[in-house]
């Protein structure tokens, strides 16, 4: 029994005339009397009574009404679900995403998206940038926020915008210039230096480092943790100082003060990344909200 048969045979059911039937479908009527007639053999049950003047329902002519309409209502509901996958109304995106993102322009992407396709599922997975070049590669995300960009030839990659880095440090630790320090001033530093992530390597860690090495500064007191927040609320308690990017300080915290260095230490680079051969209307609709999210901020 195919999807043509049983429509055929709900036309039949339902107008309990074959004439009337096959004028429904739109067809003759001797070609819709042998599809029935073909359907009964295949399924070894008498579907119609059929009387000089009229023609009614079995018992097996009844149940395969019943279950007829709701195998083609459901057919009709997968057709209307992936219609509405295809054109971006519904479905899911993964997004990775690393931690110093929630601090900037991430958030206002996230709740853009959220107001133009309310019905699409988000998951949100916080990972470090190793982590999350695995995760694009394996699959398990489906677009990435990372510090610096990801590269890889199998993926794409859109700068969505550059930020100063800045320094958290203590709320004790005094500066001679208010708001602001000095190269000078972090070579001199006695805190420890907060690096992250730990690992793996290269890392974010290692692009303040390099930032560093080439302002001829040499951060030889560091220690390493694991993320941004663990870094943050050790030097909340006065453990050391963090260069973190300048957006981490739009969100005051308790026990930091956030130093503009005075010259320019470096910029990082904020990246939107995903696969290539990833090319869902999801992903599509995300991008564009995030570029334009990014080109109303830098205005």
């Amino acid at each position: 029994m195919n999807l043509r048969q049983l429509s055929y045979f709900i036309a039949v059911a339902e107008e309990l005339h074959f004439g009337r039937a096959a004028e429904r479908l739109d067809m003759a009527q001797p070609p819709l009397s042998r599809q029935i007639k073909q359907l009964e053999d295949e399924l070894g049950a008498v579907l119609f009574n059929r009387g000089r003047n009229a023609i009614t329902l079995t018992q097996a002519g009844s149940r395969l009404l019943e279950r007829g309409r709701a195998v083609l209502a459901e057919i009709e509901d997968i057709k209307l679900e992936l219609r509405r996958i295809g054109q971006g109304a519904e479905g899911r995106l993964r997004i990775g995403f690393v931690g110093s993102s929630t601090f900037g322009i991430m958030p206002n992407i996230i709740k853009s998206f959220r107001a133009n396709y309310p019905v699409v599922n988000l998951t949100l997975l916080p990972m470090n940038n190793a982590r999350l070049h695995r995760a694009l590669i394996s699959r398990e995300i489906d677009v990435a926020f990372t510090r610096p960009a990801l590269k890889d030839s199998d993926f794409v990659t859109r700068k969505l915008l550059e930020e100063p880095l800045v320094l958290a440090a203590p709320d004790t630790f005094e500066t001679a210039t208010r708001g602001q320090v000095t190269l000078e001033e972090l070579r001199k530093i006695e805190l420890e230096m907060i690096l992250y992530p730990e690992f793996p390597r290269p890392s974010f860690a290692d692009s303040v480092i390099e930032a560093c090495r080439a302002q001829g500064v040499d951060i030889r007191r560091r220690s390493f943790t694991m993320d941004l927040q663990t870094a943050l609320s050790l030097v909340a308690i006065g453990e050391g100082a963090c260069i973190v990017p300048a957006s981490v300080g739009s969100a005051p915290r308790n026990g930091i003060r956030f130093l503009r260095f005075s010259p320019h230490l470096a910029n990082t680079e904020l990246a939107l990344n995903h696969r290539i051969d990833e090319q869902g209307v999801h992903l599509k609709n995300f991008v564009r909200i995030a570029q334009s999210v990014a080109r109303r901020t830098l205005g």
